[in-house]
């Protein structure tokens, strides 16, 4: 018999076996990196890689970059492209494609799974499948009750279900939840069907099931101004709302009281991320093409016209260049996304700067902002009249219009204007992991786990009592979160 006390040395262990418990777990191209750095193991080559793999580490980041699902959609060109932009390190590709793919959902931080979400006067916060709220609650978007106006701190918002929400969206003035289960519950203003729930009328202060989609589980919902759009985990697209200009993208422009299946999406491929403008909406499918629909007002459709479209309409300019967009972020008047290889393009209106091209020039069809080509972006995020964008390296650009500290500079000086993307200095001690921005404030999370904001609190939209507002990033502090982390560590 063996003896159990003998010590067992790491290198001892079938290497197939370690790399197999490397790429099936769930570790970040950060773990990855620290087992390179500590573990002698991990920066050899133990002859089973290729010899481009410098190390062990190395190869089983390329074993995980394949298997993700954004990698996997990509052509060998766009592939190739990527892993040059990443100084041809696979650890790198790893963390763009975990970044990415965290961006418009939830981000893990230190202090547990997070997601911010901003609307017009308030702002909505996932934690640890908690949700918390504050700001105006007109028209019951909070989910607070009919006797809530405005909640000055972050409150937790309370649900029927005992699933956890895992993905929040917020709109002017209603909200939609998605649930582990898929399930999705919506609250506030219901005047234009927008909340699905088949009848428009008084608002919801409660969340609420939406029934008609009982069945067909969700992972993302996109709000817009009076309309919402739900995609599924097959990548199918559900529309309800107002109609008027065609964006809820079925041929036509009657209004849908229920969600309704987009099937002129259908056939095309999967759609993996969603985004809704005021009034038109984007869909992006798995080979990286977009299609928009719904207003053309302000060239938001990327078209090069200011036509409506009823149904969905690939943008051309992207498939003709080759370019694989994974992201997008639907703004007021503008829109910028996001491609494959980390480059950022913006279109849309461009007054007070907001497509960063240096001037206020409309950009009738996707345009690259040259001046973000160096970085390696990870999350772009669009609103009234600005712009943000995530590095890989964990800052943040701002740009557009400064009007009440929203874009988070200080010095604000004689303009109100910032033509072309600027770090936002004063964070450059943090690592930021997700940013939102609303139609005067913006939230953002560190990888600490830390909320910071900026920008009007005339509405306690920052979840600050005593300010009206801030110039500068400032802590906010979830009284609710600290609870219960002090809870579980006793």
């Amino acid at each position: 018999m063996a003896d159990l006390d003998q010590s067992v040395s790491l290198e001892e262990f079938p290497i197939h076996l370690i790399l197999e418990i490397l790429t099936s777990g769930r570790l970040s191209a950060v773990d990855l990196a620290c087992l390179e750095q500590t573990c002698r193991i991990f920066r050899e080559s133990h002859g089973i890689s290729p010899l481009e793999f410098g190390s062990f580490v190395e190869f089983a980041a390329f074993q995980l970059c394949s298997s993700d699902p954004i990698f996997g959609y990509l052509p060998s060109n766009a592939r190739k492209e990527l892993f040059h932009r990443c100084g041809g390190n696979w650890k790198r590709v790893l963390r763009f494609l975990q970044s990415v793919g965290q961006s418009s959902d939830m981000v893990e931080t230190a202090a547990g799974n997070m997601q911010i979400t901003t609307g017009r006067y308030h702002t909505l916060l996932v934690s640890d499948s908690s949700v918390y709220c504050c700001g105006s609650n007109l028209c019951g978007v909070l989910g607070q009750g009919p006797d809530t106006t405005q909640c000055v701190a972050f409150s937790r918002i309370t649900f029927p279900s005992s699933s956890q929400v895992i993905h929040v969206s917020a709109s002017h003035n209603h909200a939609a939840f998605v649930m582990q289960s898929g399930e999705v519950f919506t609250c506030g203003d219901n005047s234009s069907f927008c909340c699905g729930h088949g009848e428009a009328g008084c608002s919801i202060f409660r969340p609420r099931l939406v029934e008609a989609m009982k069945g067909v589980p969700c992972k993302q919902v996109a709000t817009g101004l009076s309309f919402t759009v739900f995609l599924t985990r097959k990548g199918h697209v559900y529309t309800c709302g107002i109609n008027i200009h065609g964006q809820l993208g079925h041929g036509d422009t009657l209004d849908r009281p229920t969600p309704k299946i987009v099937e002129l999406l259908e056939g095309i491929g999967c759609v993996i991320q969603i985004a809704a403008g005021p009034s038109y909406t984007l869909a992006v499918t798995s080979d990286g093409t977009v299609y928009s629909f719904g207003a053309g007002s302000n060239f938001c459709l990327g078209h090069g016209e200011q036509r409506n479209e009823l149904q969905p309409r690939a943008i051309q300019s992207f498939k003709r260049k080759g370019i694989h967009v994974v992201r997008v972020s639907a703004g007021d008047e503008h829109v910028v996304a996001l491609d494959s290889s980390g480059l950022v393009y913006t279109w849309g209106k461009g007054y007070c700067g907001a497509l960063g091209h240096g001037d206020e020039i409309d950009k009738t069809t996707p345009e690259l902002l040259s001046n973000l080509k160096d970085y390696l972006a990870i999350q772009v995020c669009a609103r009234k009249r600005k712009s943000f964008v995530l590095v890989d390296n964990g800052s943040v650009f701002g740009f557009g219009w400064m009007g009440f500290g929203s874009l988070g500079f200080a010095d604000r000086g004689i303009s109100d204007k910032v033509m072309k993307p600027r770090v936002l200095d004063s964070l450059k001690a943090h690592h930021i992991s997700q940013i939102s921005t609303g139609l005067y404030h913006t939230v953002l999370i560190t990888r600490r786990g830390l909320i910071f904001g900026f920008g009007d609190n005339e509405r306690a939209q920052l979840g600050h009592d005593s300010l009206r507002g801030c110039l500068e990033p400032t802590e906010i502090i979830v009284q609710e979160t600290q609870v219960a982390l002090v809870a579980e560590s006793i």
